[in-house]
């Protein structure tokens, strides 16, 4: 496959309702917040990890579409296949060949979809295949205003052992809390880069895979925890170079989200969208997705 040879800048919109897009773990799974503006946060991570699953579900797992960074994977078994695949682990007592390392690697890029996509650290094991800046790269996630992160109590009419059952007297209820923010717009913001696409072999197909998961992902990534989240836009800025040909920031900048009116926001249509489209830098154009 022939990497990509065009620079990407994207602002990417999507909104949550009545559910807790991205729990921290540090503050009892409640929604990520700012603790200065209250604004909401999603991490990286959590829009990466939902892109996965969506080449998951849509490539099942085989070559060259494999997953390295998977549930309950152990990342150095995935780093040593690369290793046996290509010849290039040494024997007891001998010294690893650079050479080699970067033929693995490569086999690495080429089979595993994700690092193709976002780079790994192949270092963590015996067998040393280096490390890899992937091509994509997106931000955390900010809400557009502060979020109201609420606990609600839920009770679940069951126990789990027979013990609590007894203690119960057959009463038989499970006490729980659930974290939500009634709403939130969220924008987060990516890149894809050449140079580093031209190291993995990103190519414009998984490219266009990452388009089809960025528009269709919160869809197969349905819970009781997340509520009701979608996409709420995809805007795509194509340099016609390989470097660019304007500023990620400026670009960025015409695409500009507002309230409609004062009071809480409860629905996507209480906020207004617009993008500047008019006197684009040369070799910029604007995809909508």
């Amino acid at each position: 496959m022939t990497p990509i040879s065009n620079r990407y800048d994207f602002v990417y919109l999507f909104d949550v309702a009545d559910g807790n897009p991205n729990g921290d773990p540090d503050a009892g799974n409640l929604p990520r917040v700012d603790p200065e503006t209250g604004q909401g946060l999603v991490t990286d991570v959590c829009l990466k990890r939902k892109l996965r699953n969506y080449v998951l579900a849509a490539k099942d797992n085989k070559p060259p579409f494999e997953m390295f960074v998977l549930e309950k994977a152990v990342l150095n078994k995935q780093i040593d296949r690369g290793a046996v695949e290509t010849n290039a682990k040494p024997k007891k007592g001998e010294k690893q060949n650079p050479e080699k390392a970067k033929d693995a690697q490569a086999w690495l890029c080429k089979n595993f979809f994700d690092i193709r996509a976002f780079g790994a650290v192949l270092s963590t094991g015996d067998f040393n295949a280096g490390q890899v800046l992937g091509p994509i790269q997106m931000t955390f996630a900010r809400s557009v205003d502060r979020i109201v992160p609420a606990e609600h109590s839920i009770t679940r009419m069951a126990v789990t052992t027979e013990k609590e059952a007894v203690a119960q007297e057959g009463d038989n209820r499970t006490m729980g809390r659930k974290a939500t923010i009634p709403y939130g717009l969220y924008k987060s913001h990516g890149f894809v880069n050449v140079p580093p696409a031209k190291k993995t072999g990103f190519s414009e197909d998984d490219l266009e895979l990452v388009w089809k998961a960025l528009n269709m992902m919160f869809d197969l990534d349905r819970s009781a925890a997340r509520g009701l989240m979608a996409k709420r836009g995809l805007f795509v800025f194509k340099h016609e170079s390989a470097l660019g040909n304007a500023p990620a920031a400026a670009l960025f900048d015409r695409v500009q989200v507002k309230r409609k009116a004062d009071g809480p926001a409860r629905n996507f249509s209480d906020y207004e969208v617009s993008v500047d489209e008019k006197d684009l830098p040369a070799g910029v154009t604007l995809v909508r997705m």
